[in-house]
C-alpha cells in the first residue's frame, strides 16, 4: 500500500480552553455555524419578494423573519436533544448490542445503568445526524402547529438550507480526527495520526498509521456542498417551492443516496447487519420516504394548495 501523499493537519479539536472541562470546541461551533447561517439564508429568502410572486403564494412567504427567529430556539433544542437521543438509541444501545466488543462501545448499553450521567454527556462525544433530523422534524411539527403555519411549506424552506449544517458538521468531524475512512492507496489518502491525536488518546492513534480515505471530506462534499446546491437550485430556479413537499423529498432521497455511497468508504463504527452499516440502515428509510414524497407531490399532487 502506498504512503499517504496528503498529511493529516495537526489541528486541535478544542479552539479555546476556558477552565477545567470547559472549552470551546470546533464541533460545537459547527452546530452554531450551521444554525446561524441557515437562519440568515432563510431570512434573506423570505425577503426576496420575487420568490413568492406566484399566485400559489398570493405574494406571501410561508413564514416571517420573526417566525424564523423564534424557530431558531426550537431547532437548536431539536438538534441537541434529538442528536444525543439518536446516538444513545441507534449506536450506544442497538449497535453496541449487536457488536458489544467494539472499542467505540465502552461498555454500552449496560454503562447507562451504572453511569446515568453518560446519557447526556455529549461533551464526551456521541451525536447522531439521524437523531438530530428527527428532533428537528418534531420541533418543526410542534412549532408549525402552534403558529398555524403550513408544515409542508415550512419544511421545504428548511430542507433548502439544512445541508449547510451537514457541511460544517463533517468538517468538524475531520478536525476531530473521527469517523475516518477505510484503508486505501489512493493518492489523496491520509494517515490519521499526529502529535495532537496521540496527545488526546493517551499516546496512541485510534485509526492506526495506515493511509485511509478522508471520508469526512467526502461526506462534506456530497451530503453538504452538493446537496445544498441541488436543493437551492431546485427551490429557487426550478420553482420546487410551488410544489409543496418536493424539496423535502429531493433532500431525503439525495441525502440517503449520498450517505449510503459515502459509507462504502467510511470505516464502520461497528459491524451491524453484515455488509450494511448503521449509517446505511438509517439512511435507507430516508431514501424511501423521499421516493414516496416525490410520488405524492409529482404524481398525486397530494400537498398542492
Amino acid at each position: 500500500m502506498a504512503l499517504a501523499t496528503i498529511p493529516y493537519p495537526n489541528l486541535d479539536p478544542v479552539l479555546l480552553h476556558i477552565w477545567g472541562p470547559f472549552a470551546i470546541r470546533w464541533y460545537a461551533l459547527s452546530y452554531i455555524a450551521g444554525l446561524l447561517l441557515g437562519w440568515w439564508l432563510i431570512v434573506r429568502m423570505l425577503a426576496d419578494s420575487a420568490l413568492w410572486a406566484n399566485p400559489v403564494f398570493k405574494n406571501k412567504a410561508p413564514a416571517t423573519a420573526d417566525d424564523i427567529g423564534d424557530f431558531f430556539v426550537w431547532a437548536t433544542l431539536g438538534v441537541i436533544v434529538g442528536g444525543r437521543l439518536g446516538w444513545v438509541i441507534f449506536y450506544a444501545t442497538i449497535l453496541c448490542s449487536v457488536s458489544p466488543g467494539m472499542g467505540m462501545c465502552h461498555g454500552y448499553p449496560e454503562r447507562f445503568l451504572t453511569d446515568p450521567i453518560s446519557l447526556i454527556s455529549a461533551w464526551d462525544g456521541g451525536m447522531s445526524f439521524h437523531g438530530g433530523l428527527i428532533g428537528v422534524a418534531v420541533a418543526t411539527w410542534l412549532f408549525c402547529r402552534k403558529r398555524k403555519i403550513s408544515l409542508i411549506r415550512f419544511g421545504d424552506l428548511l430542507a433548502s438550507v439544512v445541508p449547510i449544517g451537514l457541511f460544517f458538521g463533517r468538517i468538524a468531524n475531520f478536525v476531530n480526527g473521527e469517523l475516518w475512512g477505510k484503508p486505501t492507496d489512493v493518492p489523496w489518502a491520509m494517515v490519521f495520526c499526529n502529535d495532537t491525536v496521540r496527545r488526546l488518546h493517551d499516546g496512541i492513534c485510534p485509526a492506526g498509521t495506515v493511509p485511509r480515505h478522508p471520508s469526512e471530506l467526502y461526506e462534506a462534499a456530497l451530503e453538504g456542498a452538493l446537496l445544498f446546491l441541488v436543493v437551492q437550485f431546485g427551490y429557487r430556479r426550478l420553482h420546487w417551492r410551488e410544489n409543496p413537499g418536493l424539496t423535502i423529498g429531493v433532500f431525503l432521497l439525495v441525502y440517503g443516496l449520498a450517505r449510503g455511497f459515502c459509507e462504502l468508504f467510511r470505516e464502520p463504527d461497528a459491524p451491524f447487519l453484515g455488509p450494511i452499516s448503521m449509517g446505511q440502515a438509517l439512511s435507507a428509510p430516508m431514501f424511501l420516504i423521499g421516493l414516496w414524497l416525490l410520488y405524492e407531490t409529482l404524481y398525486k399532487k397530494r400537498f398542492a394548495a
